[in-house]
Parts: C-alpha cells; sequence; structure tokens
C-alpha cells in the first residue's frame, strides 16, 4: 500500500506544476493501493479552519469556507487511514525509542507502519528517522 504524506496529498490536491503531474500519472500507474492517513486529513482541515478565523470579515471568509468545503468532496474519493489500537501501539513504542520528529509526523509514521505501507513523502529527513519504515519520494 501507498500512503501520501500531507505534502504529496496537497500536490496531487491544488499544485498544477510538472511534479504535480508527474505525481498523478504515477499514481495512475501504480497497482498498489493508495490512501492517505486522518493526520493529514486533521493537518489540511487545520489549515483551511485557521485561515477562516483569521478573515475578520465575513465576506472575506467565503472563499476560504469554499476550499474547506471542497475538502470534504476530495476526501470522500480517498481511502483514509484510522488512527487505531494497532497505530497507537506504533506510536507508543516510537515514543519509548525517543525518536525525534514532530507529533503528527510521528502518528503519520506510525499509522503507515501499522499498515505495512510506504509512506510517500518529501519529508525525509524527519521520516528516515523512524526504523523500518518504507519511505518514498514521487515528486523528485
Amino acid at each position: 500500500m501507498i500512503v501520501l504524506d500531507t505534502d504529496h496529498l496537497s500536490e496531487f490536491q491544488w499544485a498544477r506544476s510538472p511534479a504535480s503531474a508527474a505525481l498523478r500519472d504515477r499514481l495512475r500507474r501504480t497497482d498498489e493501493p493508495v490512501a492517505t492517513t486522518i493526520v493529514s486529513v486533521e493537518e489540511q482541515a487545520r489549515g483551511w479552519l485557521a485561515e477562516i478565523h483569521r478573515k475578520r470579515k465575513a465576506r472575506d471568509q467565503i472563499t476560504p469556507y469554499r476550499k474547506f468545503q471542497e475538502l470534504f468532496a476530495f476526501f470522500a474519493g480517498w481511502t483514509i487511514l484510522s488512527w487505531t489500537d494497532a497505530a497507537v501501539d506504533q506510536f507508543d513504542q516510537l515514543k519509548v525509542q525517543r525518536i525525534r520528529i514532530g507529533t503528527l509526523d510521528l502518528k503519520i509514521a506510525s499509522i503507515v507502519l501499522s499498515h505495512n505501507a510506504t509512506v510517500v513523502t518529501r519529508n525525509r529527513k524527519d521520516f528516515e528517522q523512524v526504523p523500518g519504515l518504507r519511505i518514498e519520494n514521487w515528486l523528485e
């Protein structure tokens, strides 16, 4: 299974760059199931909610609310891997090992490990600290 990290997911979702086109092509050609995590959903939702709350005028909130609503439609077509007991067990093991990356990245890694999957991310620096985690970057 291939699990897109938030950076690849955002590129897939919003970008119109050559890298985005290459990512879309590669995703079409893979034989493996493709998913993302509930943590990536959380990260994107938090971003749009923060944008909505930064706007003081109701009219200025129209676009961020529209983008937030589009997020629900976008994720409706995705397999979203949950935060489960197995993921929490992985998370706890990684915490004991003192893996020093951000909590949300550690949660994503834990979910990916609990599914014996590969995370597809630009963030090699952090994810390479997680023992046993398979990492690929499809935007290079």
